[in-house]
């Protein structure tokens, strides 16, 4: 038989007991004079610590959104507002909870279930995540009202453009975070955006709203912004340009308005255009503002102002004549040519027909700076400092030896660049009476920084004789207003594509400029690559530019100054056997 062993049982040491005993014993008379210490001996204090205790459970402080600035146009009418919106957020730790209600959450949310389970799932460690930004504030407290544990609301503000796509590349939009992203809001954004306020809430066990403590730090709401566009004259303006792309399937199209009595844009739109409130189909080409960003070759549009070259030189005047005989002209290995031969020509008559053969004679007989310093005086190869994003400069070559093609070419508008806009402030010169005013977009209810740039007396000459150019015989015919004199020119260029002009690409221009009497406004229309094979700028620009003009004159109130002619045309059709 196996031997048993004896066990022996070790008894633990009697002093180990008494430490442990004696341990626990002080704990237990710690916890009590705390309690005595708190509740009764020092009662003020402890009932200090325990409301902190409770009010960092309790106590939140909450952000209070500030809403953006209107923009609003001259008249003060509302182009960009501010609408209060709510957010649904949640907190995925708390919501991982209660996975069970995220089918009744999705619908709520009009989102799919599937996907709204993974995101919470995949984001369960963290504490804060949107399920839903922008929301109506009633479909929000929908949400709210069901009472599931982890989601939350807050509150914030969505930009709307209550014109839509009619101001949209002038104003621009903001992100879903409310701020600028293109245009105005962007330029103007720190202006625009208000300081968000806070305040002190109490909150329930479940994070739900008690009460508001104090008032708190108010929101302050950002600043307005008064633009100089006029409204009924930017919706006249959209309408008609985008029904005259229509009508000659163009590419694309631009239309700026400007008061040359103060500089102001009174009217900018482009086309293809988008809805800044619906941006799921919003293409990034239709985006940009063309009239500020896109440079052209302005072509015969700037031929007025080789004139005044011409003028201020002292070897011609207005009753000057260039011999445009045999209605060519050959400078180095490059042939010039006139639809027709037109003999000899006036100044007047040069532009009239606008002719290529007379302007390039004129300019090769002028110093080769010459024609230079007058673009660069009317504003061509800078900006016109309106701060808009993006905006270009131009471009404004200055060779140090001019070849006589370069010379011919830069006077009728090749070889140099410009956009719609320094087009409008270069014609604002000469409806100025030789005064170059700052373009403004902002309403900032003070002039300042024009300069004298041309002789009074050679604008008014110059701006007489572009009259010329819209009466019988002339280009221009088409920008005809009735009951105004007007003052324009015409220009159709050749586009450049693959480095050198496609024959068959065309960029068709109209700037006027009305009453020609005294100039109060001039308009300029850029049809980019008309289809309908009418392509020069008389046909596919002269039109917009008569019909927006015409009903703007109407609009602002300014006085007719050819009634006599229109009196004198009715008699005319009165007369026995008239047609």
């Amino acid at each position: 038989m196996p031997k048993r062993t004896k066990q022996t049982v070790q008894l633990v040491p009697i002093w180990r007991f008494m430490v442990m005993a004696l341990g626990l014993l002080s704990l237990a008379i710690l916890l009590v004079w705390r309690t005595l210490n708190l509740q009764i001996l020092d009662a003020d204090r402890g009932r200090e610590f325990l409301q902190g205790q409770g009010n960092a459970r309790t106590i939140r402080s909450e952000s209070i959104p500030a809403h953006r600035g209107m923009i609003v146009d001259r008249h003060g009418e509302p182009l960009a507002v501010s609408t209060p919106v709510a957010s649904i957020w949640a907190d995925p730790k708390e919501l991982i909870q209660a996975m069970g209600r995220v089918p009744e959450l999705a619908r709520l949310l009009e989102l799919d279930s599937a996907s709204l389970n993974k995101k919470i799932s995949s984001l369960s460690s963290r504490r804060f995540v949107y399920l839903r930004r922008h929301m109506s504030p009633a479909a929000a407290e929908r949400v709210l009202s069901a009472s599931i544990p982890g989601v939350y609301m807050q509150r914030e503000y969505r930009r709307y453009y209550p014109a839509g796509e009619v101001v949209s590349h002038l104003v621009g939009f903001t992100n879903i975070d409310d701020e600028g992203q293109e245009g105005l809001e962007l330029a103007y954004n720190d202006w625009l955006r208000g300081t968000p306020g806070s305040k002190r809430v109490l909150k329930d066990l479940y994070g739900n709203f008690v009460r508001d403590l104090d008032e708190g730090k108010p929101a302050q709401p950002g600043n307005d912004l008064q633009l100089t566009i006029d409204l009924r004259l930017q919706y006249l303006a959209y309408k008609e340009l985008k029904a005259a792309l229509q009508r000659s399937r163009a590419k694309a199209g631009t239309l700026v308005m400007l008061d040359s009595d103060s500089g102001e844009v009174l009217a900018m739109v482009n086309q293809p255009g988008f809805n800044p409130n619906n941006r799921i189909e919003m293409k990034l080409a239709a985006m940009r503002n063309r009239a500020m960003t896109d440079m052209f070759e302005p072509g015969s549009t700037v031929k007025p102002f080789t004139v005044v070259a011409a003028l201020e030189s002292g070897k011609f005047s207005a009753d000057s004549v260039i011999d445009t005989s045999p209605g060519h002209i050959r400078i180095g290995s490059k042939t010039l040519v006139d639809p027709v031969n037109y003999g000899t020509l006036s100044l007047e008559q040069m532009l009239k027909k606008s002719s290529q053969v007379g302007i390039s004679k004129l300019s090769l007989a002028l110093n080769e700076q010459w024609v230079w310093d007058v673009f660069q005086r009317i504003g061509l190869g800078r900006s016109t400092g309106t701060g808009f994003p993006g905006e270009s400069n131009g471009i404004l070559p200055n060779h140090p030896k001019w070849l006589p093609i370069e010379r011919a070419n830069f006077a009728f508008g090749y070889g140099l660049s410009v956009t719609t806009l320094q087009l409008a402030q270069a014609y604002g010169v000469l409806a100025s009476g030789g005064v170059l005013r700052p373009v403004s977009l902002i309403q900032q209810g003070r002039k300042g920084g024009e300069q004298r740039v041309m002789n009074e007396e050679i604008a008014r000459s110059v701006t007489q004789m572009l009259e010329s150019v819209i009466r019988p015989g002339g280009t221009g015919t088409r920008a005809h207003i009735d009951a105004y004199r007007v003052a324009g020119k015409t220009g159709t260029v050749h586009k450049i594509v693959d480095g050198g002009y496609a024959d068959d690409r065309y960029l068709s221009l109209f700037v006027g400029m009305a009453p020609a009497s005294r100039p109060r406004v001039v308009t300029v229309v850029t049809i980019d690559e008309p289809g309908s094979g009418r392509y020069y700028g008389g046909e596919a620009a002269a039109p917009v530019f008569s019909r927006v003009t015409g009903e703007a004159m109407r609009l602002l109130n300014i006085a007719p100054d050819a009634v006599d002619e229109v009196i004198a045309d009715k008699a005319a059709k009165k007369k026995p056997g008239s047609a």
